[in-house]
């Protein structure tokens, strides 16, 4: 076509009220008119404004269409384009503002009068209102209690049968009114009525609105009222709407409305942090207890960035769920630090739980935060105190070293190294200071278990009315004084070894408690009713004759098999002679150390004594007798004061003291008293201080008949 021909047809498209367009035969645009461009928002410059061919695809201008409606364009262009025939199509097209209307589309081929296609004429028709109209009126269609209505020059030109109805009076074939109509209005909304027929008469503008109405029979009805205007050439002609009962809906609503506040209150006075956050993490709500703790208003958290609220140390270990959490779509929990308000760092116990819709898709994530930094401080206190314990024990305690050659000690170091390789129950029996722990610990090192706790419990140190609740835990008010819960020591000691020292102390309630958990590795709490289960290696040891007690009927004949499964018997020191010289040694050495002293040699007498006397209270008794003389000895040759040795005490089934030795006994033993204060046990007791079981030392005072009454202060005695 050329310019001749091109500039008369370009004007008259101009002339046009629709939008109109004209394309080149591959049906590439290169024309719009004037206001097609202006909708637009096109330069006026722009060769399409000028009618300029730049050479762009047919169907390069396609963007300008709303996203969903391009597929359904592109497709009926492109067999208008193929076939060369007339087509139409409904779309929406973007204006300047970005905003979108609805156009109906028709476009027609230009044809030569040979039939050569010569290009392409298109008219847009804008069809906004209508398609309003036909959405609301499906609306209403699909709702069931609606009607429709007409309304023109201020009066109603028509009711349907359904408005009447949902007005709550009888069909009629004249419309009320509005004198008539307002006074169907609740009188709280007829003002607001009034106003809006008077903006709508002004403005010719589509509106959409709820009012209440209220029934010849007193009931009070929501009716939403939708209207758009209708114009024929430009101009307006009347208003077409709907209106619909929407009284269930509001009822709904409201009642919604009125759970979302009380839920709120309910989320506001739980003591935990409750936040809800958006498929993508965005902050969307979090409770009062959370913006206490963290600071500021609900507005001020959504603009926070999570960094700075969580401390730096834990912030990628924190980022690094979240990303896991968002990929996965999984509930997740992690212990984080949270900043408050004071800008302290708390331990919180964060869990993150998801929703999902009906497709499955995550629409929010439900965050609750519970303050755990009390428990995360005990727990590091508890290690601390731990290590500082196993460091202790690994500096001072004398059942760290097995010190001995002798075969007694050989043949019994033998058996701890066949039992340490199972789980079988151990029973260990000896005199007093034999160094059963010792044994007993040396097995949980050379077992699977040394990675975790060994716990050992002395049964005859502690009060018969607290074993349960020393061994098997007790739970809050389980009984006077029990003001929280309590892990047992069996619980401590799971995964682990636990050592039940004078376990022949137990009475019959506590043995048959201490068979079930051999039996079944379960128990309860004291006062409590969950049933716990725990894998631990149980060794026990005794000084007793369990056999004779079985004999007696003070001991359980079948608790007695279930922990003798593996025995090992720790022989008296008298009979592992050969083993005195080195472990006085290993307790000069150690001692000497302690106290800034160093010996030459031991006094060959001193050693001749140590080889003979019986020594009662075996590796203990050598232990606090090479104490006691380093302190009063200053040369530098180690000796002992012999007096504190007899040649052969007497030995029966009753503790015997040949004169001279109990009389060096009695003294130290007063002297231990008086230092402590009458006290027997505990950590600042005289057995303690001795480092003797408080059995033996309470033994040691009835033989004596020491009156350890006269040591106590005087206001204790009162």
């Amino acid at each position: 076509m050329d310019a001749f021909t091109k500039e008369p047809l370009h004007a008259a498209l101009n002339l046009m009220a629709a939008h109109s367009w004209y394309a080149n035969q591959s049906g590439a645009l290169t024309f719009v008119s004037e206001r097609c461009a202006d909708y637009l928002g096109l330069a006026s410059d722009d060769p399409l404004r000028c009618g300029i061919e730049t050479g762009a695809a047919w169907d390069s201008h396609i963007a300008w269409l709303h996203p969903d409606d391009q597929d359904e364009a592109r497709n009926v262009w492109s067999k208008c384009v193929g076939s060369r025939s007339a087509g139409e199509v409904t779309f929406r097209v973007r204006n300047a503002e970005g905003g979108y209307r609805w156009f109906h589309c028709h476009a027609e081929p230009l044809l030569a009068k040979d039939g050569t296609l010569q290009g392409w004429i298109g008219i847009n028709f804008d069809v906004e209102e209508r398609k309003q109209a036909e959405f609301y009126l499906a609306e209403g269609e699909r709702l069931g209690r609606s009607g429709s209505w007409a309304f023109n020059a201020g009066r109603f030109e028509y009711w349907s049968g359904g408005l009447f109805q949902i007005h709550g009076l009888k069909a009629a074939d004249k419309a009320p009114s509005i004198s008539e109509y307002l006074a169907l209005v609740h009188p709280e909304d007829r003002d607001f009525m009034s106003q809006a027929i008077q903006k709508m008469l002004a403005d010719h503008e589509a509106f959409d609105f709820t009012k209440r109405i209220v029934w010849p029979d007193g009931t009070t009805h929501h009716i939403r009222c939708v209207g758009t205007p209708v114009s024929d050439g430009g101009i307006f002609r009347r208003f077409v709407g709907i209106g619909m009962d929407v009284t269930e809906q509001e009822r709904l609503t409201r009642a919604l409305r009125e759970r979302e506040e009380e839920f709120q209150q309910i989320l506001d006075l739980t003591p935990q942090l409750i936040a809800v956050l958006g498929p993508r993490r965005e902050r969307l709500y979090a409770n009062r207890t959370a913006l206490a703790y963290l600071g500021g208003s609900l507005d001020e958290w959504r603009q926070r960035d999570t960094s700075s609220e969580v401390q730096p140390d834990d912030l990628d270990r924190h980022n690094a769920l979240a990303e896991r959490a968002l990929s996965g779509g999984s509930a997740y929990e992690m212990e984080v630090r949270i900043r408050n308000s004071d800008g302290i760092y708390r331990w919180l116990l964060a869990r993150y739980n998801p929703l999902r819709d009906d497709q499955g898709r995550i629409i929010r994530w439900y965050v609750a935060c519970t303050d755990i930094d009390d428990r995360k401080r005990d727990e590091e206190r508890l290690q601390q105190e731990n290590v500082a314990l196993r460091q202790e024990i690994d500096k001072v305690s004398m059942f760290e070293e097995i010190v001995g050659t002798s075969p007694a000690l050989t043949a019994v170091l033998s058996r701890v190294a066949k039992v340490a390789a199972s789980d079988s129950t151990v029973l260990i029996t000896g005199e007093t200071g034999t160094g059963k722990e010792l044994i007993a610990r040396a097995i949980h090192r050379r077992s699977r278990r040394a990675s975790r706790a060994f716990v050992a419990v002395n049964c005859a140190a502690i009060p018969r009315e607290l074993i349960a609740s020393e061994l098997f835990g007790h739970e809050k008010g389980a009984f006077t004084g029990a003001t929280q819960r309590r892990l047992g020591r069996f619980e401590l000691a799971d995964g682990g070894t636990i050592f039940l020292d004078e376990v022949g102390e137990l009475l019959p309630a506590m043995q048959a408690a201490l068979l079930r958990m051999l039996q079944e590795r379960e128990f309860e709490r004291v006062g409590g009713r969950e049933v716990i289960r725990v894998d631990v290696h149980v060794i026990a040891a005794t000084n007793r004759d369990l056999e004779e007690a079985v004999a007696a009927g003070t001991f359980r004949q079948d608790l007695f098999y279930r922990l003798a499964v593996f025995p090992v018997e720790m022989p008296p020191l008298r009979e592992r002679a050969d083993d005195i010289p080195l472990l006085a040694a290993y307790f000069i050495d150690r001692y000497a150390h302690k106290m800034g002293k160093s010996y030459r040699h031991v006094n060959k007498g001193t050693l001749d004594r140590l080889k003979a006397y019986p020594w009662p209270g075996n590796v203990r008794e050598l232990q606090n007798v090479i104490e006691r003389s380093m302190i009063i000895c200053d040369s530098d040759e180690f000796m002992i004061d012999e007096s504190w040795l007899s040649a052969s005490p007497a030995r029966d089934s009753r503790v015997v003291f040949p004169a001279t030795l109990a009389a060096h006994e009695k003294t130290i033993i007063e002297e231990a008293l008086r230092a402590c204060g009458g006290r027997v046990f505990g950590p600042a007791g005289a057995a303690m201080r001795l480092g003797i079981p408080r059995s033996t030392l309470e033994s040691k005072i009835r033989a004596l008949r020491i009156d350890k009454s006269r040591f106590r202060p005087r206001s204790a005695k009162s």
